[in-house]
């Protein structure tokens, strides 16, 4: 069976894509689906010198792969991938980054590839993560932070992923910390205009997905 994949994707920093990744993740793990997540650029590292969004997601999956793959690229300054490469003078390369992941389709029925930022967050001085999400050839969930501005960024970035070219397979809302006021309707306002999401996580829960979630966005028959 050819592996499948999905590129999560978010309006910002900070809107959950790492949540959102991991509860897919142990979503098809629940499901018996063999799964791996990916983070093919990662900025900040924690003590043990791994990032924290990358031991998430080995913790959610259920394929054991090489660090190398799993992560192809890791920077300790906490800022945007340009400049935290461009601070340790290395560049990132989009067929290592391929490379990386096409091994890990060899091990896995699904790939789950979580981008760093924001969908035009960039990689170097010409391509951003969304040249990876088509260097991939992976169709895109953009997770929406349940906050103020965030109708704008997520039509923003439903239209800069259309643009590419790429398949937008959906968004999940999530609820953020920090009340939103009138969530609802927000939401609602970008169903009219995105469709339905496939998911809305509720602020201060895991994100747990199932089955139908799994449908919605493809990852499951």
């Amino acid at each position: 069976m050819t592996s499948r994949g999905l590129f999560v994707t978010g309006t910002d920093t900070g809107v959950g894509k790492t949540y959102v990744a991991v509860g897919l993740l142990r979503a098809l793990t629940d499901a018996g689906v063999r799964c791996v997540g990916m983070k093919p650029v990662a900025a900040g590292v924690a003590r043990d010198g791994i990032n924290a969004d990358v031991t998430a997601l080995a913790a959610a999956g259920n394929v054991a792969a090489a660090l190398p793959d799993r992560n192809p690229y890791s920077f300790a300054d906490p800022v945007a991938p340009h400049l935290a490469a461009a601070s340790t003078g290395r560049s990132i390369a989009m067929a290592v980054i391929g490379g990386a992941a096409s091994r890990l389709r060899a091990l896995a029925d699904v790939v789950i590839v979580e981008g760093a930022g924001g969908a035009l967050v960039p990689v170097d001085g010409r391509l951003d993560m969304l040249d990876v999400a088509q260097y991939l050839e992976m169709p895109v969930l953009v997770v929406v932070g349940m906050r103020l501005g965030c109708i704008n960024h997520a039509l923003l970035t439903a239209m800069a992923v259309r643009r590419r070219g790429l398949e937008l397979r959906g968004w999940i809302a999530n609820a953020l910390p920090a009340p939103m006021d009138f969530a609802e309707a927000n939401v609602r306002t970008l169903a009219a205009r995105l469709g339905e999401p496939a998911a809305v996580v509720p602020s201060g829960t895991a994100a747990r997905f199932g089955g139908d979630v799994l449908a919605r966005l493809g990852l499951r028959g």
